[in-house]
């Protein structure tokens, strides 16, 4: 039963006494190259590994470069969709590997990207839909970032508009998602909405940097309060200049439910 590959792999995602997923996003290399804190992209995953995460979001490239030391209850959740860099300045999100090419690199997820609201959406929707099916096919559970773009009653939105969020949630899980990754909505009043209206568990991303730890650590807490099951972040972990730290200040809040103070009390640079 292919079913039952989906159920396996799909729990190894979260902690089993919290049910809860401290995830590390490490695929920016694919389009971004070298970025500031992942020049070595082997440290970044070796510091994951010690500090307890529940998976790591990456590519073939540092799966290979790391398979040797990947332990057994880290999830690996293996980028299936890219094929645009900083170097051609789009957005053409295509399928780059296959579901198949995933299991043998130890996956236990397949990711895809979808942005709604974008002038090639028709295209990505199928595209994601279609990858969906092979996957589960195979028994791959799948990890949908889902983003928006566009107008709503004529106003331009920014990335975390509470009502595009609630509507692309529920749009990824209606494609046949088994996770969803998304942005947080800002409070936890709309954030609630969001997670009543999306049937499956949605981790929160980090989105840009520059906004402080502190207000990320807020922001993850109030994810977690208004029903969200975890966070999938990457450049404000590995950028930040103490990435173990962060961990520690996150791994606190999503599993042991720290307050936002014991968590930045944990972080030296603020």
């Amino acid at each position: 039963m292919m079913g039952a590959g989906i159920k396996i792999r799909g729990k190894r995602l979260f902690n089993k006494e919290s049910g809860m997923s401290l995830t590390v996003a490490l695929d920016h290399g694919a389009i971004a190259g070298p970025l500031k804190g992942i020049e070595s992209p082997i440290e970044v995953v070796r510091e994951c590994f010690e500090s307890g995460v529940d998976a790591i979001l990456t590519t073939k490239g540092v799966v290979r470069a790391t398979a040797g030391e990947w332990p057994r209850d880290v999830a690996l959740i293996y980028r299936l969709t890219g094929g645009f860099t900083l170097l051609g300045g789009g957005f053409r999100e295509e399928v780059i590997s296959e579901a198949e090419t995933a299991l043998r690199y130890g996956a236990s997820y397949g990711a895809l990207t979808v942005k709604f609201g974008h002038p090639d959406e028709g295209r990505l929707i199928k595209q994601a839909s279609l990858a969906i099916d092979q996957c589960h096919a195979l028994g791959l559970p799948v990890m949908l970032e889902v983003m928006a773009k566009g107008r709503i009653d004529g106003k331009e939105f920014p990335p975390n508009d509470p009502q595009a969020i609630k509507m692309i949630a529920r749009m990824g899980s209606e494609l046949g998602a088994d996770v969803i990754k998304t942005y947080y909505t800002g409070s936890r009043e709309t954030f609630r909405e969001v997670v009543a209206g999306c049937p499956v568990p949605i981790l929160v991303l980090g989105g840009e940097e520059g906004r402080g730890k502190r207000q990320l650590l807020e922001e993850v807490k109030g994810s977690l309060e208004a029903g969200g099951r975890g966070v999938a972040i990457g450049r404000n972990i590995w950028s930040s200049g103490e990435t173990a730290a962060m961990l520690q200040a996150l791994k606190g809040i999503v599993h042991t439910g720290w307050s936002v103070e014991e968590a930045y009390a944990r972080v030296s640079s603020k």
